[in-house]
């Protein structure tokens, strides 16, 4: 399959979208309803028909194409938390991807756990907190690990915790979409403008502000 900017500029903005989240979470015990049941509904699309199926249409991204353009352009201050985050979650899908015994169990337990959404929304704490449990066994030991910062009482809430572990399997999922979408970390360097102007030209197909 060919893809375009468009398509990376969409998986690059869902890591954006999952570690924003886990920010909101760590620092607020809060977080946008809509953006969370996209990041989560993408961990179930296994063979959308496009990128942007994936978060169930542009508008379930539209956040994070807003944070990417505006982190890639410098419209607003480089948020270091946001872009350690970032890399990191890169970072842990290529280590992820070289272990094949651990990705079959994460497919089984996704497969597994879908069943249950003809009875719960993807957003239920059940949902969540086997998402969580699929991130803890499987992912949570490789490095590098991802140290989440925050309010401690936020943190030491188990139902925000088992919401930051599904967030950063969502963000994982997206880093795995950029990297098969010809996504690559250099690309952030040497083409960063081509993923700027793919993020204003999908967010004005939305007619949103940046």
């Amino acid at each position: 399959m060919q893809y375009r900017d468009s398509d990376r500029a969409i998986a690059l903005s869902g890591i954006y979208q999952a570690a924003n989240l886990v920010q909101q979470v760590a620092r607020r015990g809060l977080v946008d309803a809509d953006s969370i049941a996209a990041n989560i509904h993408s961990l179930f699309q296994i063979d959308a028909e496009s990128v942007q199926d994936v978060y169930g249409g542009l508008e379930g991204i539209a956040p994070g194409l807003r944070l990417a353009y505006r982190q890639l352009s410098g419209e607003e201050a480089r948020d270091d938390e946001l872009t350690r985050y970032l890399l990191g979650l890169v970072q842990l899908e290529r280590k992820l991807s070289r272990h094949l015994d651990r990705l079959e169990r994460i497919k089984q337990g996704i497969t597994t756990i879908a069943q249950r959404l003809a009875h719960f929304p993807a957003t239920h704490s059940n949902i969540l907190g086997a998402l969580a449990e699929i991130y803890a066994d499987n992912i949570s030991q490789l490095s590098p690990r991802i140290m989440v910062s925050g309010e401690p009482v936020y943190l030491q809430n188990n139902d925000n915790v088992n919401k930051i572990r599904a967030l950063l399997l969502s963000g994982i999922r997206a880093a795995t979409l950029w990297r098969q979408t010809g996504g690559r970390r250099r690309q952030l360097l040497f083409v960063r403008k081509r993923y700027i102007q793919a993020c204003r030209t999908l967010l004005d197909d939305l007619h949103q502000d940046i």
